[in-house]
């Protein structure tokens, strides 16, 4: 399987890059995973409604330029469904016996994603109704793909 992630912004603090680094260790051993950075857009303080309008949108075709048409493609989005890890590996299971070869995943802005490229993804999932940097969630979401591999393999994975 392949996994591919696509983000707004790169990783800053060194922290995250080394836990990104191990998730992408430890993953190799299950899919070919590939992580794309797209550039993010300045935000000014107070921007208006109009403003973040043209941020999402910039940022989006960034994103639309990546996105494959035979990847079943998940959004992550405060309004996405909240599966735990157990229906999560599930999903993850059922794409891959239907033979869906390639996953992404797609991480927006601090603004969140432009409705073009929700409308584009398969399914829309959030990993809780709290608000995470997203150089966090690129370390939460590698975590649960892991977990998800392990969990379908029968493999041990703390709890």
């Amino acid at each position: 399987m392949r996994i591919t992630i696509i983000c707004v912004g790169k990783i800053k603090e060194d922290f995250y890059r080394k836990a990104v680094s191990e998730f992408e260790k430890r993953l190799s051993r299950y899919c070919r995973l590939e992580i794309i950075e797209v550039q993010d857009e300045k935000t000014p303080d107070n921007a208006s409604p109009a403003q973040e309008e043209q941020i999402k949108e910039k940022e989006a075709s960034r994103i639309l330029r990546h996105l494959s048409e035979d990847a079943y493609i998940y959004s992550l989005e405060i309004k996405g469904e909240n599966p735990d890890s157990v229906s999560f590996a599930k999903q993850l299971n059922q794409l891959a016996v239907q033979g869906k070869a390639h996953i992404q995943f797609v991480i927006g802005g601090s603004l969140g994603l432009h409705r073009e490229v929700s409308r584009r993804a398969d399914r829309a999932i959030s990993f809780s109704n709290m608000t995470f940097p997203h150089q966090l969630m690129r370390v939460i979401l590698l975590e649960q793909i892991y977990r998800s591999y392990r969990i379908n393999k029968g493999e041990p994975y703390h709890k």
